[in-house]
């Protein structure tokens, strides 16, 4: 039963992927239109500032955000993993993030973190007006209000993986190591934690994975701005398609962000298709 939506979706994805790839390479405007232009839009979407600083801030997002999540997913865990009490509620309430859309991610911190009605203005009402918390609308820090939200809808994501991963660690030679005398700090450095690296490969992945493609939380929270300083590529696609009518453009735009998420997924892949070998041979 599970084969026909799955040839079914395989179908979908494949063939919209080849149109856009056909498109990528014609200069359709408002509508698609025959013709071949070679390699002209992609020269011109790698020459345009838009899609320079789209890259630039693709490059500190995403390694800000898989970075620090993965770090906070990892804490997280560890602190759950202590068997501490309220552990079901603690772990609710990290992972509520997940039911929400990243548009309301991106909307709420919004208003949170703009200076007349979020956080800063709260300080201030408290006296300390000399405070100051206005990335929001500051070009240099504007990317890391995105990095921010992104933490705390994802984080919960990775501590469930890691926490997942800590449980599975074989008991036994916990407790060899504790009669031995290893102190905490040094079973986590020399025991769990290197036995956490193939959940760690997985989370780095699937938060690159959501760092490529983002575009509804920086839609809700930036939309770009201020003035184009947090610029996405997926906001430059949806800039060229929908709001400058340029769909050859957009679309090399579109297969251009795709090779960046195959550079990510193909290794990674590989590495699957290797560990299975092993472990079939083992």
């Amino acid at each position: 039963m599970i084969w026909v939506p799955l040839l079914l979706s395989a179908a979908h994805l494949i063939s919209f992927s080849l149109w856009t790839i056909w498109i990528s390479f014609t200069p359709s405007t408002l509508i698609p239109v025959t013709g071949w232009v070679g390699l002209r839009n992609y020269s011109a979407v790698l020459a345009s500032r838009n899609w320079q600083i789209a890259f630039d801030n693709l490059l500190l997002f995403g390694g800000a955000f898989v970075v620090l999540s993965a770090a906070t997913g990892l804490i997280l865990a560890i602190l759950l993993d202590q068997r501490i009490r309220g552990e079901n509620v603690l772990r609710s309430i990290f992972l509520y993030p997940l039911a929400v859309s990243f548009v309301v991610t991106g909307t709420v911190w919004s208003w949170l973190l703009n200076p007349g009605l979020g956080i800063q203005k709260l300080v201030h009402d408290l006296g300390w007006t000399s405070f100051r918390f206005d990335w929001l609308i500051d070009r240099d820090m504007a990317i890391w209000t995105i990095v921010i939200a992104a933490i705390w809808q994802s984080s919960g994501f990775a501590m469930a993986l890691f926490l997942a991963g800590l449980r599975s660690v074989d008991a036994d030679i916990i407790k060899a190591a504790q009669i031995d005398g290893a102190g905490p700090v040094r079973i986590y450095r020399r025991i769990i934690l290197p036995s956490l690296w193939p959940i760690t490969i997985t989370v780095a992945v699937i938060q690159l994975q959501f760092a490529i493609s983002t575009f509804d939380l920086v839609r809700a929270l930036t939309n770009g701005g201020p003035g184009i300083a947090t610029q996405l590529p997926a906001l430059v696609v949806y800039d060229l398609m929908f709001q400058r009518s340029l769909l050859g453009r957009g679309a090399a735009a579109a297969v251009l962000m795709l090779l960046i998420l195959l550079a990510v997924l193909l290794p990674y892949a590989a590495w699957r298709y290797i560990q299975r070998r092993r472990a079939a041979h083992a």
